[in-house]
């Protein structure tokens, strides 16, 4: 269970934070900039990983966790208690959102700028190249763990910094359907909740291509980003 929490409030504050600064964005006019927009959500997830990433390993999201699954570095029972703890906590951070900003028509929610099609294949490149990033940092030296956290936020901010006016750069099932249940935006969901697990799975292969045999599959205590 103190997985399960920690997965909870973890991806609370990621999307409260994230998506938190893409709201306060819109009703203030602009101030947080995409720029500032971009680098809250590397930063919270910074934040998260040395917070919680010695108890859940601090996935936050939906893909990652199946991912880790196909790596086998998690196993199936535990799923359900990540899975379950991640769309809690993304829902009840959209729903406080919602009472902070009730004039907010989308809170933060991701929608493609341009044809479905592309957004999904950006949101699965997007992905797998961060689900990529996690497996080299999760695995091997001790000091690759003491940097995951740097490694991790800073490829999750890049990746917003150029993709999200497209796409939406959600890379994370959580991260979107909480702003789009409570939003009521649910025309582009099915893009934010299959292409991003497609992405982390994918990712799981690509390891094994440069990496020995096992690394990828080396089984963590933690499990830990």
């Amino acid at each position: 269970m103190k997985r399960f929490a920690a997965e909870l409030i973890g991806t609370f504050a990621l999307v409260f934070a994230g998506t938190g600064a893409i709201v306060i964005n819109e009703v203030s006019g602009g101030t947080v900039t995409h720029v500032g927009i971009a680098l809250t959500f590397g930063l919270i997830v910074l934040a998260m990983v040395y917070s919680f990433g010695d108890i859940s390993g601090a996935h936050l999201n939906p893909a990652v966790t199946l991912g880790f699954f196909a790596a086998r570095r998690l196993s199936a029972r535990e799923i359900p208690l990540y899975l379950s703890g991640q769309l809690l906590g993304a829902i009840a951070a959209s729903a406080s959102l919602w009472f902070l900003f009730p004039q907010s028509k989308l809170l933060g929610a991701t929608l493609p700028a341009a044809a479905p099609s592309q957004s999904f294949v950006l949101e699965a490149i997007l992905t797998f190249l961060l689900m990529l990033t996690i497996l080299n940092v999760s695995t091997g030296a001790k000091e690759k763990g003491i940097t995951a956290g740097i490694a991790v936020g800073s490829i999750i901010a890049l990746e917003a910094m150029f993709a999200g006016p497209i796409c939406g750069a959600s890379m994370n099932p959580a991260r979107s359907l909480g702003p789009a249940l409570v939003s009521g935006h649910l025309e582009h969901l099915w893009i934010y909740l299959i292409a991003p697990v497609l992405g982390a799975i994918l990712a799981t292969f690509a390891c094994r291509c440069v990496r020995e045999p096992g690394c990828c599959t080396e089984q963590n205590p933690q499990n830990a980003v």
